[in-house]
């Protein structure tokens, strides 16, 4: 077995494609438009879907607003450079919510991210440089 995508409701299609390709960074991998139901699935990740975990993006056409409820946390992500990537991000126009820095409970460097519905995104520095930060 193996974690396949995560499914985010969003409000805007276009808006989030680009978010998630130009400011995050991931590539579409698929996309397709589902006329009888009125809905659009697009799937986006750092790799082939063969080989590790995607998001999947289901854009409901007649549906203006979800409300994200108290139970979602995040979605984390792996980065090199947490400086430089959310330099990076915020130069593309993205939203960082939390600047760079160590966990409260221990000395993970994290950040966090909000996409156009107002989804966390964590960046967490991956081990390689964890001592450069």
């Amino acid at each position: 077995m193996r974690l396949l995508h995560t499914m985010l409701r969003i409000t805007d299609l276009e808006r989030s494609l680009s978010f998630y390709t130009e400011v995050m960074g991931m590539a579409l991998l698929r996309r397709r438009d589902y006329p009888g139901g009125r809905f659009t699935l697009a799937f986006l990740g750092y790799g082939k879907e063969a080989d590790t975990a995607v998001i999947e993006l289901t854009h409901n056409w007649d549906t203006s607003s979800y409300d994200l409820g108290t139970a979602y946390g995040h979605i984390a992500i792996g980065v090199d450079d947490i400086v430089g990537t959310c330099e990076a991000i915020r130069s593309k126009g993205g939203k960082v919510v939390r600047e760079p820095g160590p966990m409260s409970e221990g000395g993970t460097v994290i950040a966090f991210v909000e996409d156009p519905d107002g989804y966390k995104l964590e960046l967490i520095q991956l081990a390689s440089r964890a001592h450069a930060t």
